[in-house]
């Protein structure tokens, strides 16, 4: 209807629109509002229908531009919040017009940019004068009848996501490209805090941790979201600019305070938050020598402007301008890659002093976080004599924090662990009990009980600090453990998460040092905790119980080892518990959420008693195959089928006997176990994740092709999907017409996905190569061209060792950054699979499949597409 609504429409809203003498501007501003929604349609319908929208909206984009020119071009008004309201009527229909429509918009948008930055300009004074000095804002919080905010912040935030839009824009940035240090000088203004702010973060810290963390709807986050993309789009030029402009607003704020301004430090607080929020940016433009001016002497001159070398704290300005000084604290983090290291252990021990001294909260907060981020770095001459006195501080500020807070103490002191490292053992029992309290307290938020378990492993993982904290920890937890159906909610659950955390290993993720829990202290655990555990997993009906008690048992295998066997007074006690419980857990009936770790407790029994599980591979085999047929999540499947890939890599060399009892293991709808697993293992196969994981599932795939068995080409599986001709695709189309696949032989789909992991490894390598900004495309950089054509040149010739170490590398580097907070690893680091150069192993296995049987290797690439047969190409050549 829009196309037939719009031609009608439109002239009879820009009567009313241009009308202020007969219509008063809260109408307008709905006649507006009524343009924006039918834009906006016409701007989703332009995907399909880019000609005749474009012929619609040629015809009218003139007259609405001029009218947008002549709202815009009046200087915003005070408590006007109807003319607020219809020039963030008139940016919205405008941000729309570019979006959707940006080469008509481009010729007639000159019209508007001196108007738009007229209403840029006055509302500042406006947005100063009511928000930031004035004590509210008397239109917070007000709506009008259709439930639309009227404040004048609402208003700032739009103009300034409008001027995000043009600054975005490839086409419009040119604009404002000549006034870039304007925009910014004006920008940072914006970002002062408000005095409503000022009041409602002084009285609440936790609320000022929030709405830090959260990066809440505001005029300061949506003013640093335009200046990041002033840095993204105008690069070294955007990045000067901020530069420039932060150094003159720092100047007029020494102005103002030489002047006695009550409200200088708010000029002061808004440049330093611009630099910290865009110190990503910055540090690498400063380390790339695009800047004019030195970062480094920038930060240093405006933080110790009013405290030079005294104490921080010897400065009655920290109470008077208590958030200058927390945002000092945060600068100083954030940018202490270029600040002096004198400038930097002076903050450091103010820091330190904070914690511990009457100051206000936001000071103790911005401490906080410059104590999280500089500790791990800090000298440990300096630190060291003061941690005793850290400790206690942070102690006591755990006891009196709350929510947010709670979390930014926890990340403090889990910082402060680490750099104290060898002292930890002196201050086990000043933390331990506190952590263990705050943990107890909060076990029903996950959040915060995540945040104490991970310090209680710092302390776990400090010299000395293993067996006082087991000492602790267990007098309490085994009574949990031993009655859970007399606990209170998610009590049992994260109990079984503290146990696991005091089994894992220690693990340092850059050199990948792994070290087990010392023998005698998984002992003790698993004389208090074992039988529980069991029980628990035999017994549960909770799905976190059973997930946590599961991953538990996973970690009394990995840190007990064939040890753990020998502990019950029962030689065979152990070893039967755990069955049980593999058995429990993969039961075909029990549902699926259950069951979603079974995969790595499995994985651990056959990894480190393998002996004692050889015994019970078919049964474990058949379990595996109902198990996987009746469950309801993808993630159970794909690390059930880890298990048969890592039996695979058991089986070897005998791999092809394995195959035949997979063949003689019968499975509901399928011939057999054979067939049902590479069936669904191919289906799989491109959704399993993690470095571990693919490599496992990859090489295991290769294995079983080299073994040329009879029965992998009798095996047909699901190839590629067959594209529909029809346009979207409904639920109830979907029924109807389901996704129709070819179907390929067994072999060659194993040599299609072995491919695709070349190629996914090929590109991690360019890929930093081929990307290109939407600027560079509209100027059409030849140079880029070249390097494509390069690359691809490249691709196509001989791979050496040291393009099949860097192309394993790029891949091991992407797939650990995937899953760097998987906890998992620490299950699987120790495995000698993990190992493996999987560039390399691939490389390896097509040439030799090639040299040995090329009849058969040339017959299977034929099924291939062109780009995987140019991957195997490039490593056979080599």
């Amino acid at each position: 209807m829009v196309p037939t609504l719009v031609p009608v429409l439109f002239p009879c809203l820009h009567t009313i629109v241009s009308s202020p003498q007969i219509y008063n501007n809260y109408l307008r501003a709905k006649a507006l509002s009524i343009v924006y929604s039918c834009t906006s349609m016409l701007g989703t319908m332009s995907g399909v229908y880019k000609t005749e929208t474009s012929a619609l909206m040629t015809t009218m984009l003139k007259p609405w531009m001029d009218q947008f020119s002549t709202i815009l071009g009046q200087s915003v008004q005070p408590e006007d919040p109807d003319d607020w309201s219809m020039r963030m009527e008139v940016l919205k229909c405008l941000n729309q017009f570019v979006q959707n429509f940006p080469s008509l918009t481009e010729s007639e948008f000159v019209v508007v940019v001196g108007p738009l930055w007229q209403t840029f300009v006055t509302s500042l004074r406006v947005y100063v004068r009511s928000s930031v000095e004035g004590t509210e804002d008397p239109y917070e919080g007000s709506y009008d009848s259709d439930g639309v905010e009227i404040s004048l912040d609402s208003f700032v935030i739009q103009l300034f996501e409008f001027l995000l839009t043009v600054v975005g824009s490839a086409k419009l940035m040119k604009v404002v490209r000549n006034n870039i240090k304007e925009l910014v000088y004006y920008t940072i203004a914006f970002l002062q805090m408000t005095e409503q702010q000022v009041h409602t973060w002084s009285r609440d810290a936790n609320q000022f941790v929030a709405d830090e963390d959260d990066a809440t709807y505001s005029c300061r986050v949506s003013g640093v979201l335009l200046l990041e993309e002033v840095v993204n789009s105008f690069g070294g030029e955007g990045t000067n600019a901020i530069m420039d402009a932060v150094r003159e607003r720092f100047n007029e704020s020494r102005q103002e305070k030489a002047a006695g301004s009550l409200v200088w430090w708010r000029m002061r607080e808004s440049t330093l938050f611009a630099l910290a929020s865009l110190s990503d940016q910055l540090l690498e433009a400063e380390a790339s020598g695009l800047t004019n001016i030195s970062l480094g002497n920038l930060v240093e001159q405006m933080i110790t402007e009013d405290v030079g070398t005294v104490l921080l704290f010897c400065c009655a300005g920290v109470h008077e301008y208590s958030f200058l000084y927390a945002r000092i604290f945060t600068s100083v983090a954030k940018l202490s890659t270029v600040i002096s290291h004198g400038v930097l252990e002076h903050y450091l021990s103010a820091a330190i002093r904070a914690v511990d001294m009457d100051v206000p909260p936001p000071v103790k907060v911005g401490a906080c976080r410059a104590l999280s981020q500089l500790l791990p770095e800090a000298n440990k001459g300096l630190v060291q004599p003061h941690m005793m006195s850290l400790f206690t501080s942070l102690a006591n500020l755990l006891r009196q924090a709350s929510e947010e807070t709670l979390h930014l103490v926890l990340e403090t002191l889990q910082a402060a662990i680490k750099a104290a490292h060898e002292a930890s053992a002196v201050v086990e029992s000043i933390v331990s009990p506190v952590i263990l309290h705050t943990w107890a307290l909060h076990i029903s938020d996950p959040f915060i009980s995540i945040d104490a378990i991970d310090v209680l492993e710092a302390i776990k993982n400090s010299p000395g600090c293993i067996r006082p904290l087991v000492s602790r920890i267990l007098p309490d937890i085994g009574p949990i453990l031993n009655n859970p159906y007399q606990q209170p909610d998610g009590l049992v659950a994260g109990s079984l998460d503290l146990v696991t955390m005091l089994l894992k290993a220690s693990y340092q993720v850059y050199d990948r040092i792994v070290q087990n829990a010392p023998n005698d202290v998984v002992k003790a655990v698993y004389d208090v905790c074992f039988n529980d555990v069991i029980r628990i997993v035999l017994q549960s009906e909770d799905h976190s119980e059973m997930q946590n008690a599961t991953e538990c048992l996973a970690a009394f295998v990995s840190s007990g080892r064939q040890e753990i066997l020998a502990w019950a007074a029962d030689a065979g006690f152990t070893m039967r518990s755990l069955l049980d419980a593999a058995s429990r857990l993969l039961d075909p009936d029990l549902e699926s959420s259950g069951s979603l770790f079974v995969g790595r407790f499995i994985l651990q029994l056959i990894l480190h008693l393998p002996l004692q599980m050889a015994q019970h591979i078919r049964d474990l085999v058949a379990a595996l195959v109902k198990r996987m047929q009746s469950a309801q999540i993808a993630g159970l499947r794909s690390s059930l089928l880890l298990i048969f890939a890592r039996l695979v890599h058991m089986s070897v060399p005998n791999i092809e006997q394995f195959i035949d009892m997979l063949i003689s293991i019968p499975a509901e709808g399928y011939e057999n176990s054979f067939v049902y697993v590479l069936s669904e293992w191919t289906k799989q196969q491109v959704e399993i994740q993690g470095a571990y994981q693919i490599k496992v599932s990859t090489t295991a795939l290769a294995l079983l092709l080299s073994t040329r068995h009879a029965e992998l080409g009798k095996v047909n599986v699901r190839g590629h999907l067959l594209k529909s001709n029809a346009g979207i695709t409904t639920r109830s189309k979907a029924k109807l017409a389901p996704d129709q696949w070819t179907v390929v032989p067994l072999p060659e789909k194993i040599m299609a996905l072995l491919a695709d992991v070349l190629i996914e490894i090929q590109e991690q390598v360019t890929v930093g190569d081929e990307e290109e900004s939407d600027w560079e495309e509209i100027q059409g950089d030849m140079e880029s061209d070249k390097n494509l054509f390069s690359a691809a040149s490249t691709s196509c010739g001989r791979t050496t060792y040291d393009q099949l170490e860097a192309m394993a590398q790029a891949f091991s580097e992407n797939q650990e950054d995937d899953d760097e907070d998987d906890d998992d690893d620490l299950f699987h680091v120790a495995d000698p699979l993990n190992e493996i150069n999987l560039a390399s192993y691939l490389a390896e296995f097509f040439a030799k499949f090639s040299h040995s049987d090329r009849g058969l290797f040339d017959h299977l690439c034929q099924g291939l597409t062109q780009a995987q047969q140019n991957a195997i190409r490039t490593v056979v050549d080599r």
